[in-house]
């Protein structure tokens, strides 16, 4: 239990900083410097990939022992183990959904001071020094109803966001299926762990064709007037909430269909070599 929980903080981490991201898209379009705020899109999602190295090796390790138990109730047990990760995924949206607003303000005042210095070791240095920590934690706040002024979905691509839902959901769980798709195929353990790419393979196609230019888009019609500001709030409102329908209910309908997938995939390949 001691792993899983290790396990479910990474994945919050993940979720939670892969949230974040969507703040610097509005504190890109206030502060008119757009390059600089994707550069910070980057430099945020170091953590998750750092969290998904340090969470790779425990998935693995839980499906290793559920294996060498070799029983119908440990795969069960899995199950839910992973369901509850999945859990974790949506928390971690949720959580990062509800500090966008604060970290809209901490990332505008983070771009004025990178123009000045050049540096984000420098800014993060300065972040980490306790008084301004302080002014940090301070900053941070919950949305208010003024948050949501002049939100809308008028003149906002509808195919898009409801792709979004779909990726993110198939990208919570893809890994997860190909490795309970190994739990219950021992002997094509390796095949099903090398198939979570037919999973994401399709939430990435989605993505880079359909999600992200149609958002980069708008953003760009607001930092030349094309559009008003209140588009790319809007935009950004509906993605994260897209990210908490995707990881709380179509990750958790996906999770089986998609194992058997998978292990069905493995099987046809066992069976042609």
């Amino acid at each position: 239990m001691q792993g899983l929980w290790i396990v479910c903080f990474f994945t919050f981490l993940i979720h939670f900083t892969e949230s974040l991201t969507y703040s610097m898209r509005l504190a890109g379009l206030r502060t008119r410097q757009i390059a600089i705020a994707l550069s910070f899109v980057t430099s945020t999602l170091v953590v998750s990939r750092l969290s998904n190295m340090f969470q790779a090796p425990l998935l693995g390790a839980m499906v290793d022992k559920t294996i060498l138990l070799g029983s119908t109730t440990g795969l069960e047990q899995l199950a839910i183990h992973f369901r509850m990760i999945i859990l974790f995924a949506c928390l971690g949206s949720v959580i990062g959904a509800l500090l966008t607003p604060g970290m809209c303000f901490l990332f505008g005042i983070a771009i004025k001071r990178f123009l000045n210095k050049g540096s984000i070791p420098g800014i993060a240095l300065q972040a980490l020094h306790p008084k301004n920590f302080m002014k940090i934690i301070r900053a941070f706040r919950l949305p208010s109803r003024q948050s949501f002024k002049g939100i809308s979905l008028t003149g906002i691509p509808k195919t898009f966001l409801c792709l979004n839902v779909l990726v993110t959901a198939i990208y919570t769980i893809g890994v997860l299926c190909s490795l309970l798709g190994g739990a219950h195929l021992p002997h094509l353990r390796s095949t099903a762990i090398q198939l979570s790419g037919i999973v994401n393979g399709m939430a990435t196609i989605l993505l880079t064709l359909f999600v992200d230019p149609s958002g980069a888009r708008i953003t760009d019609q607001a930092v030349h007037g094309v559009r008003p500001p209140e588009d790319v709030r809007s935009v950004v409102f509906f993605l994260l909430l897209g990210r908490i329908i995707g990881t709380a209910i179509l990750a958790q309908l996906f999770f089986w269909p998609f194992t058997l997938y998978i292990i069905w995939v493995a099987k046809l390949i066992g069976g042609a070599m």
